[in-house]
């Protein structure tokens, strides 16, 4: 899961180092990221999010106590109403392209030209988040079955076409007239097309291919079937939790395009970055928990859940603290070798690197959240990290009020990293209360490992990014890529050393 996912991140700022040097941070930029945001705030909502929350543990329920033949049928009666749903969804969002642009950032305003190609992008790519919600209908079945490797491999297949239409069909477009930027809008459109095609001849030799019933008799018995409805309930507390999290992104993106022009664009970079780490750590791990947790709730194993939450979170604490001491100590060097090309410029590298460091702050807590909630997931219990990110929304914009005026849009990636370990805090907490979660011994001694390794690697990334003029190498690309890399690794075999060293045996922690 982690190697797919390695994958699909470094495909991943290959697409984003290629829109860096093409597109630069400019009003068109902002435009593509803006009507981008647009259908993967739906489809985070509807797909990965609330329906996912509430699909995979009753899907994993279902097939441990009731067997695989009655789980088929579940399967194609949600099949059929997502499939119908979807479809008014998009019929709807690309007709309200106009208004959803001026919801998530009115600021583009400024720029007419810009403001009036983030509408004409939304109404390409809307239909996108159809796509992506039968992936994440398609991906709940297979990792229920416990087939991880295609899930995680599927967004490959988007930046591979963003890829292709960045190196290829912007230029084409380019020499005929038309606004290079639309060339993305169909690349994400060819992505999403891919990443259902190539589950589909998996799901067919499995036998679970959904049949989506295509009359009103067909949606009808979905509706009325009590599986379904009993999704449906759960989907309605995860649709809240979700919300809150999209709320949030909401306000940031609008906040931010009141901002200087490429605003949207540095936190976006920030962001691609940010996902490097926490899709590694916190959604392979979340995604490779979840049914198990599920499964072990169904079959009233309380230790064997307690121990797999233990092992979770003790891989977050191992890997998430050096990664986001790097992102707080080395993030210049990271922005520079990686975006600092063509018409990304050095303004940009280092608003990028202060946007980079905000979310630094707070990956711990992003990524343990992809843990933690999953905990409370498994048990149908929704409701409780729904309240919880109500608060923790509430503290992050009041952190905002503090924060951007006197850092812009660092100030936003700022007040997310503080309100996600509040929120991942505070659902600890929660799991430990009601004895959900019982800490097995020698927490103590792996937090003064990763400490004592952690300090050494502070010293040493500092050291690193005063050593050298990362902007200047520009005009050596190879030569600082090939830098990069060597500080890299002598910071990954630093650290892993360094806790060795203290006593960690990372062998039997891996096997565990």
């Amino acid at each position: 899961m982690s190697l797919w996912t390695l994958l699909s991140r470094i495909t991943g700022l290959v697409r984003e180092l290629l829109m860096a040097a093409m597109f630069g941070a400019s009003a068109m930029t902002d435009a593509f990221n803006v009507a981008f945001r647009i259908p993967n705030l739906f489809r985070r909502l509807f797909a990965e999010g609330a329906f996912s929350q509430a699909f995979v543990p009753s899907l994993a329920a279902s097939k441990a106590q009731h067997g695989e033949e009655a789980t088929a049928a579940l399967i194609d009666r949600v099949a059929t109403l997502l499939a119908w749903a979807l479809v008014g969804t998009c019929v709807l969002g690309v007709l309200a392209a106009p208004l959803l642009v001026w919801a998530m950032a009115s600021g583009l305003k400024q720029d007419p030209q810009g403001y009036d190609a983030a509408v004409f992008l939304t109404r390409i790519m809307f239909p996108y988040i159809g796509f992506m919600s039968m992936v994440a209908l398609s991906s709940g079945i297979l990792n229920t079955w416990r087939r991880f490797a295609v899930p995680a491999a599927t967004p490959v297949l988007l930046n591979l076409a963003m890829i292709a239409a960045a190196w290829l069909l912007a230029p084409w477009f380019k020499a005929r007239g038309i606004e290079p930027i639309y060339a993305m809008g169909v690349g994400v459109m060819v992505g999403g097309v891919l990443q259902l095609a190539v589950q589909v001849p998996v799901l067919l030799r499995m036998g679970l291919l959904p049949r989506i019933g295509v009359n009103g008799a067909a949606v009808k018995d979905a509706w009325n079937d009590p599986a379904t409805r009993a999704i449906a309930r759960l989907m309605l507390p995860a649709l809240l939790g979700v919300s809150v999290a999209q709320i949030s992104l909401l306000i940031n993106t609008q906040i931010a395009s009141h901002l200087a022009t490429g605003s949207v664009s540095w936190l976006t970079y920030a962001d691609r970055l940010m996902e490097f780490p926490t899709a590694m750590l916190g959604v392979a791990l979340g995604v490779v928990l979840m049914p198990q947790l599920s499964a072990a709730r169904a079959a009233n194993d309380g230790q064997k859940y307690s121990d797999m939450l233990d092992w979770g979170l003790r891989m977050v604490v191992l890997l998430s603290v050096p990664c986001a001491v790097a992102l707080l100590t080395f993030s210049k060097p990271l922005v520079a070798v990686l975006y600092h090309y063509g018409k990304f410029s050095a303004l940009d590298v280092q608003q990028t690197a202060w946007a980079l460091m905000g979310w630094g702050a707070g990956l711990v807590g992003i990524v343990a959240i992809k843990v933690l909630a999953p905990g409370y997931y498994a048990n149908q219990d929704i409701k409780t990290p729904v309240r919880i990110a109500i608060v923790v929304l509430v503290i992050t914009q009041l952190l905002n009020l503090a924060f951007v005026p006197l850092f812009q849009q660092a100030g936003l990636s700022l007040s997310i990293g503080l309100g996600a370990l509040i929120n991942a805090t505070w659902l600890l907490v929660g799991l430990l209360r009601r004895k959900s979660y019982r800490p097995l011994p020698g927490w103590g001694r792996l937090a003064l490992q990763v400490l004592a390794a952690s300090a050494l690697l502070v010293i040493y990334l500092m050291w690193a990014q005063q050593a050298f003029d990362w902007i200047a190498l520009a005009g050596q690309p190879l030569y600082r890529i090939g830098l990069l890399a060597a500080v890299l690794l002598g910071a990954v075999v630093l650290y892993l050393g360094a806790a060795w060293a203290a006593g960690l045996n990372l062998r039997e922690f891996l096997r565990r």
